[in-house]
């Protein structure tokens, strides 16, 4: 993995995902925003694959790393457009086996995201994907694979306690939430939590965010989280 993935100037890192225009991903960065989402999943009302072309992406010089999110697509796929848009990471939001992950660590980063209910164990979630991954995203279960604007039980990482790797929060994630996210920040598990993953709460519309509303989220993290 490129080190200075690693290098965030808060902890957590934030991810705003479903970005689908330039303009937007040059403001992510001067915000103080590490990681840009971008959806390559054709069911997503966020798809950047009908707004912004990869030659769009891949020439501009922008201050935020790429993360493209891919569900249960090919190999050849993901590897297709990690070049076209020359992504930085890939996030795999499906229901993506250790091995199919192995195959796409092999050439680039890759984040896997587990879906939680209430019945769910988070360590019984990850097994078998420890080593074929660089980090996790914890989600919350709904229809499809789309984002469901809601939160999962935070509990449920909790009482993981321990879940030995880097990752990523999200589901439902909004704008009031950063007090919450300082509280759960404090817990022993929260040792490995790398970024908060955004979207839906803090858009105008569909793949256009309020660039107000994540401002004012990252200054707030920013002022609540201590770096360590």
């Amino acid at each position: 993995m490129n080190d200075q993935i690693f290098t965030c100037k808060t902890r957590p890192c934030i991810k705003v995902c479903g970005m689908t225009s330039i303009d937007q991903l040059h403001h992510l960065g001067d915000l103080g925003v590490q990681f840009a989402g971008m959806i390559f999943y054709p069911k997503s009302p966020r798809c950047i694959l009908p707004k912004l072309r990869g030659d769009q992406v891949k020439n501009e010089k922008f201050k935020v790393f790429k993360i493209g999110v891919f569900v249960n697509a090919e190999v050849k796929d993901v590897l297709k457009q990690v070049d076209a848009y020359g992504l930085d990471m890939v996030q795999l939001h499906g229901n993506e086996t250790p091995y199919f992950c192995e195959q796409i660590a092999n050439y680039i980063s890759v984040i896997k995201a587990f879906r939680i209910t209430e019945n769910d164990s988070v360590q019984w979630k990850v097994k078998g994907f420890f080593n074929d991954t660089d980090m996790y995203m914890f989600d919350t279960e709904g229809e499809g694979y789309g984002g469901t604007g809601k939160k999962f039980n935070w509990d449920k990482l909790i009482e993981a306690q321990d879940v030995k790797k880097p990752f990523f929060l999200s589901g439902g994630i909004e704008p009031t939430d950063a007090p919450a996210i300082v509280d759960f920040a404090k817990q022993y598990v929260a040792k490995d939590l790398f970024a908060l993953d955004i979207n839906s709460r803090f858009e105008i519309a569909p793949g256009i965010k309020d660039m107000s509303k994540v401002e004012t989220f990252v200054k707030e993290i920013e002022a609540g989280i201590s770096i360590t």
